[in-house]
Formats: structure tokens, C-alpha cells, sequence
């Protein structure tokens, strides 16, 4: 029998990334999560954070999760199927279903859970799932875990979605998922032309909005409100975690749809429910949007200025607009890291990504923007990117 620990130390990559100074992660944050941090006892800008709307910083929410802790304690020990459901919990999908106007909400521990339970509980053995190539991870897994055939797409392509829809027999369900906005590229889903053929093969739509809520749409309520597709989405999913300046994830749908999956999604069932604090920080965070619809413009205003900012300094970006997520091509590994480290030296924080999240020849930096960042920190910032890339 070969030992089932044999490989451990075989994988010496991020070994020796370290030896050379070149590994990238789990920094150590030494202040609140803000536009400016201190990571290993220094100042850095930050541009990799999904904080999209700046809570994490709001007073108001800050407060809530503070009076939370103070009034329910620290956690429920156990779940939301029996002793775990709080009165803040409910309070919280009442007030989602009435933003992004679906009946039925139910809510999550994490993101995370929120993919691997409601893939699980809607599609099963027999049924189908087609699913966009570079969705997020928990949708692999979801898919995974639920049983159903997964047919894989290209990224963004109708074409080939169509191919694989014709292959679905007859007698199966299918779901068609995507990301709303793509977490590393940027991209919006062409979530009409998904809609329209959902409609002419019999398919259902999901989409993981995680990175549309907050950034997109009337008043921030995501990538369908964006296209005028409220109606024409059949379950929209999200996470507290970003926008919301919080820790957990949700599922809006119709009353049946919520009810079926609050009583068969394991990763519910079996998960202990959102800690006080976490729903009530998402709930002041989602209170705020809502008495101020205006972050969401701010936010695409800062992004467009970050956009227009690194081309006219002469940084290869790729194309897109409104959403907070601009990619910097770095194209190959070696130099990604390299970037990215002399960044963080200067004060630059950005994340970078590479393979097996992109192909080999496209690696990139992903750097992400706030509402409460101002023109001249992000002057700050392009000038340190343009300095490493463009004139080293």
C-alpha cells in the first residue's frame, strides 16, 4: 500500500517560491481590511480586495455586528435546520428577497456553501448542468457533489453553450450556471443570450452573483437587474462577503425553489448557521446600500478613472467597464511574480493569478477597486504599477 501522505513532500512549489523570495501569500494584515493597510508592518495600497463598497470601514456596520455579539453572543452552535435560526437570520432574507425582488431567500454560512448547496439540492442524478469554463471554483464543486452529467462551455461562448444544449436529452432537467461578473477576468456574463437559449431548450438559469451584487444593476442589485432580467433568472446566488462587507452567501429564488433546497441542501442542513455578528454586519452593510444607491456610480467612476489611468501610463489592461475588476496582463509566471512582489515592496498590494486559473501564457494581476478610495491614492498606486511594468 503506497502511503497516503507520499506526496506531501514531493510538492516543494511554494517552497521554493519562498526560497527565492517570491511567494505571494497569506501576508499578514495588520490593520481593519481599507483602502490603505499595514501588511508586515508596512503601509500598502490596497488593490486586491473585494471589498467593493467600503463597509467593512461604515460605522453603521460596525455597530450592527458590536450589538449583535452583545444581545445573541458569539455564535448559535448549531445549525439553521434546528436550534441555529435567530430572528436576525430571518430579518435578513426578508429584507434580500425585497431587494432583489425573489420571494424566496434562504442564506448560507459562506459562498462557498451557498454553490455546493444549491447546486446539490436542485440538480441530480439524471439531470444536467452546463457550466461557463471559468465559473468559480464552488460551482466545480457543487456540480461535483450533486450527481448531474456537468457539460462545460467555452468562456462566454453561445456557440458552443447551444452545442452542448442540444446534447441534453429530452427526458433530463437541465441548469445552466454562470458567474454574474467573472472574479478574475472582469467579464460580465452575456446573460441575454443565456436567458433566450434557457428558454428555446427548456433549461433553468443560475447565476453566481457574488462579484454583480453591489457593483451592477438599480441601486447595486446585480448582473440580471443590469439587464433588465429580474424575472427571466431563476435563482440568483451571492455572498456577504464582499460587497457586503461580511462572511456568508445566499440563495433568492422562487418560494418553492428556497423551500426545496432549505430542506435538502447538505451543506445547509449540516452546517452550523451565520454567526450573529456576520448577519447583522450583512444586513447594516445591505441597509446602507440601499440609503445610499450612489456608492454603486462612485464605484464605476473609480474604476473607469483606474482604467483610463493605467493605459494612458502605458499598462496593458483588458477591456471592459463599470465593474471593479481590471486585469493587468503579465502574460507569463515568472514575471507575474516577479511584479507582483516588487509592487507589495513598494507599497502596492495586487493579487496574481495564474495556473491553473488562467493558461499558461496569460497570467495576469488582478487588481480591484473600492467606493471610498480617492483619485489621488489611485494616482499613487498607477504611478508605482507604471514604474515596475512599463519602465523597469
Amino acid at each position: 500500500m503506497t502511503d497516503i501522505f507520499e506526496k506531501f513532500g514531493k510538492d516543494t512549489r511554494a517552497k521554493e517560491l519562498l526560497d527565492q523570495g517570491l511567494y505571494l501569500y497569506f501576508h499578514e494584515l495588520q490593520s481593519r481590511p481599507d483602502v490603505e493597510v499595514v501588511m508586515e508592518g508596512k503601509r500598502r495600497i490596497m488593490l486586491g480586495s473585494n471589498n467593493y463598497l467600503g463597509l467593512t470601514a461604515a460605522p453603521d456596520v460596525q455597530e450592527a455586528a458590536i450589538h449583535a455579539i452583545e444581545k445573541y453572543g458569539t455564535g448559535c452552535s448549531g445549525s439553521r435546520f434546528l436550534n441555529g435560526t435567530l430572528e436576525l437570520h430571518l430579518e435578513l432574507e426578508r429584507e434580500l428577497a425585497d431587494f432583489l425582488r425573489k420571494p424566496g431567500v434562504l442564506t448560507f454560512s459562506t459562498g462557498f456553501q451557498s454553490n455546493l448547496g444549491i447546486i446539490s439540492a436542485v440538480a441530480g442524478l439524471g439531470d444536467y448542468i452546463l457550466s461557463d469554463r471559468e465559473n468559480h471554483a464552488s460551482i466545480y464543486d457543487g456540480c461535483k457533489l450533486s450527481y448531474a452529467k456537468t457539460l462545460r462551455y467555452a468562456h462566454g461562448d453561445m456557440e458552443d453553450l447551444e452545442k452542448q444544449l442540444r446534447r441534453v436529452p429530452e427526458a433530463s432537467g437541465c441548469l445552466i450556471v454562470t458567474d454574474g461578473v467573472f472574479s478574475m477576468s472582469g467579464d460580465v456574463a452575456k446573460l441575454p443570450e443565456i436567458v433566450a437559449l434557457a428558454r428555446k431548450y427548456g433549461a433553468r438559469v443560475m447565476v453566481d452573483d457574488s462579484h454583480g451584487l453591489g457593483t451592477l444593476g438599480e441601486g447595486g442589485r446585480g448582473t440580471a437587474s443590469y439587464f433588465g432580467l429580474e424575472d427571466e433568472v431563476d435563482i440568483l446566488m451571492g455572498t456577504f462577503s464582499k460587497s457586503l462587507a461580511s462572511l456568508g452567501g445566499y440563495m433568492a429564488a422562487s418560494e418553492d425553489v428556497a423551500w426545496y433546497v432549505r430542506h435538502n441542501a447538505r451543506p445547509f442542513i449540516f452546517s452550523a448557521s451565520m454567526p450573529p455578528a456576520c448577519a447583522a454586519a450583512a444586513l447594516a452593510a445591505l441597509r446602507h446600500l440601499r440609503a445610499h444607491p450612489e456608492l454603486v456610480e462612485r464605484l464605476a467612476q473609480l474604476s473607469d478613472y483606474a482604467r483610463a489611468g493605467l493605459t494612458a501610463r502605458g499598462v496593458t489592461i483588458k477591456p471592459s467597464s463599470r465593474v471593479p475588476i481590471v486585469p493587468i496582463y503579465t502574460y507569463t509566471q515568472e514575471r507575474t511574480l516577479e511584479t507582483a512582489t516588487e509592487l507589495y515592496r513598494r507599497g502596492v498590494y495586487v493579487n496574481s493569478v495564474l495556473p491553473p486559473a488562467t493558461a499558461p501564457d496569460e497570467c495576469l494581476l488582478r487588481t480591484s477597486y473600492m467606493a471610498n478610495m480617492t483619485e489621488p491614492l489611485l494616482d499613487e498606486a498607477m504611478d508605482v504599477i507604471r514604474d515596475v511594468i512599463v519602465e523597469k
